[in-house]
């Protein structure tokens, strides 16, 4: 991965304007307009809110926010929090 947060694959899936057709990557996600890329997403917009994560695994906001919670308690528990 370099300074931009691209890795090889996402660059070129930026550069060929084609999404990413490797499911099997941890950074895949079903989301065409981005080049079904997280780190594209990313790239692009910087951080997104609860809603535009929500929208892009299609998911309610209210199950990504139990999840944000859920999330931060573990942290919190395993003194891991900010």
């Amino acid at each position: 991965m370099t300074k931009d947060g691209l890795n090889k694959c996402a660059r070129q899936c930026v550069l060929n304007k084609k999404a990413c057709t490797n499911g099997g990557c941890r950074h895949f996600i079903d989301y065409p307009e981005e080049y079904n890329c997280v780190l594209v997403t990313v790239y692009e917009h910087g951080n997104l809110t609860l809603r535009e994560v929500a929208e892009r695994i299609g998911v309610s906001f209210a199950r990504i926010k139990q999840i944000e919670t859920k999330a931060l308690a573990k942290l919190k528990k395993s003194d891991l929090a900010l």
